[in-house]
């Protein structure tokens, strides 16, 4: 059983002044999972989090995250500017980019964010589109398969991202050259895994080449960021990360590879998104309508423009019947939107209470990758974002869109 930090009279009372459907985050939730991160690595003395900001870019949730001592990890230069915006600056943002523009980096410089190269090719880039700081991130893929045991947890040879570990060796050579003196060291090798050996053994293959590059090449190493990939249970049956053995077996590691190292002073960074606000937000949705035809369907005044993951994966996020919790799931249907596409889908063959017109129905864990991916196909417009804050009261902190916002960008003087 999935919980919700509100019920089906909280939700009415809501929506008599916010229509559904919209995203609601529960600030409560926000704020105790990135207090149980900090007591992960408090164990380093450099530890940072650094949010993904990709994964839920409301300036309400950064501004709460970065009251708790988190930066934030941004790719764009939108993400820049909001955390710019929000006076998050300087070494609190990791710029982790790829592809990326040259006025990206130049911005990302005049902030003075600390960058993450992504590609060798990327250095002369930098240096001519911002110039070369004194400490600079390099993003590593070691290629292959990326294994815990013999589960397969990732293909990086096949991913677009990183270097290979000789451009590694040979990009801190340039960059020293170019005025570079502290590295750190990057790499995302899995997504969404619970398992909780998958950042201790990402941790030790970067532990590693840092202590490769500082034996061979003399090089300071300031930091190693571990990224993203520890992810959330979405079927409730799943076991959740246990993010503080997650951090006692990152430290078995620092301790075995990176102290006998003379590295005892490397700090930790991590850019957590799904952990941090996955599970802390839900999409609310009211039923419109109800089909039988060779199946049964319920439909919502949500779609996939409003949750884009199981239309686009088949990834699978629970739902619950505000007022039924505790009927039986002795229905069976598909849960739909109303784009014209068929795999606008919430579900397929989910098992549910009995669902009438007028339900109501919240989507669990898109507190991450939820609102942030939507679109305006069909000409559907994004939801509202509220905040329900700890004491009961709901923010609103992005308004729904209207048919002006969709009409803004188009010009039609030309036409007449």
């Amino acid at each position: 059983m999935k919980t919700l930090p509100y019920d089906k009279a909280k939700i009415e009372e809501i929506a008599k002044t916010h229509p559904t459907p919209f995203h609601i985050y529960d600030e409560a939730g926000i704020v105790a999972a990135a207090q149980r991160l900090q007591r992960a690595f408090q164990w380093n003395a450099g530890y940072k989090e650094y949010y993904a900001v990709k994964a839920c870019p409301n300036p309400a949730i950064l501004r709460l995250l970065h009251d708790q001592g988190c930066g934030m990890d941004c790719s764009s230069l939108t993400e820049l500017m909001l955390c710019e915006r929000l006076g998050i600056v300087g070494e609190d943002i990791m710029f982790s980019s790829n592809d990326t523009p040259a006025e990206e980096f130049a911005y990302a410089r005049r902030l003075g964010a600390l960058i993450n190269l992504d590609d060798f090719s990327h250095i002369d880039f930098l240096k001519d589109n911002g110039g070369i700081p004194e400490t600079v991130c390099l993003r590593y893929n070691p290629g292959g398969e990326f294994r815990l045991g013999n589960t397969i947890m990732g293909n990086p040879g096949d991913a677009k991202y990183g270097m290979t570990r000789p451009q590694i060796f040979e990009g801190v050579k340039v960059l020293r050259a170019y005025g570079a003196k502290r590295f750190g060291l990057h790499a995302f090798l899995a997504s969404n895994t619970t398992d909780n050996a998958y950042y201790p053994s990402l941790a030790a293959e970067l532990f590693q080449l840092a202590a490769d590059l500082h034996r061979e090449l003399g090089v300071e190493i300031a930091f190693v960021n571990l990224s993203g990939g520890v992810g959330i249970p979405y079927r409730p049956e799943e076991e959740p990360a246990d993010i503080l053995a997650i951090g006692r077996g990152v430290r078995e590691q620092y301790e075995k590879i990176l102290v006998p190292a003379g590295l005892d002073h490397v700090a930790i960074k991590t850019e957590l998104g799904r952990y941090m606000t996955g599970p802390y937000g839900s999409l609310v949705s009211r039923v419109l309508h109800i089909k039988n035809t060779y199946k049964q369907y319920v439909g919502l005044d949500a779609c996939a423009a409003n949750l884009m993951r199981p239309a686009m994966y088949g990834a699978y996020h629970h739902i619950t019947v505000l007022g039924k919790e505790d009927a039986p799931c002795d229905h069976v249907y598909d849960v739909t939107g109303s784009l014209c596409e068929n795999n606008d889908k919430f579900a397929v063959d989910r098992a549910l209470p009995k669902v009438e017109i007028g339900d109501l129905m919240a989507i669990h864990d898109t507190g991450a990758h939820g609102f942030a991916m939507g679109y305006n196909y069909n000409g559907k417009l994004r939801s509202a974002e509220l905040l329900l804050h700890a004491n009961g009261e709901v923010e609103l902190i992005r308004r729904a869109e209207t048919p002006a916002d969709y009409f803004a960008t188009l010009d039609f003087t030309h036409l007449f």
